[in-house]
């Protein structure tokens, strides 16, 4: 069996949500920890932010990952249908994928130069995608 069936354009787009999930629990987990279940089961009327640095990493890591999401999966979607065997929009979607899941622990340790050296490395895997897209 080829490995392209387990890193198809769907497969990747499951996995991207699964990636997802885990920046939105992190996220909820470590800014519970700090403001509380109370506050989290409540309506949260109040503006409330975390005050530590690793709640406030997860909840910017998070934002971050949503800015590029839809243009990932809008990507993903539109190389499955057009060309489902791209060799330059695979690697684009696999170096998006291995990126941001790198990204987070980067982020979250507070490492500078190379966590924006990981954000830069998924913006020329959707670049790629784009590419092979439009040409």
């Amino acid at each position: 069996m080829d490995i392209f069936v387990f890193t198809s354009f769907p497969v990747l787009a499951a996995w991207s949500v699964a990636l997802l999930v885990i920046h939105v629990m992190l996220q909820a987990r470590l800014v519970t920890r700090e403001l509380g279940r109370k506050w989290n089961a409540g309506p949260r009327d109040e503006e409330k932010t975390p005050k530590g640095a690793l709640a406030g990493r997860a909840v910017r890591a998070s934002a971050n990952f949503r800015e590029t999401y839809p243009a990932f999966v809008a990507l993903a979607l539109g190389l499955a249908i057009a060309d489902p065997l791209s060799g330059w929009g695979h690697a684009g979607a696999l170096l998006w994928f291995a990126a941001r899941l790198i990204y987070i622990p980067l982020y979250l340790s507070g490492i500078p130069y190379i966590r924006s050296a990981a954000w830069t490395v998924a913006m020329l895997g959707l670049l790629a995608m784009f590419l092979t897209l439009v040409m």
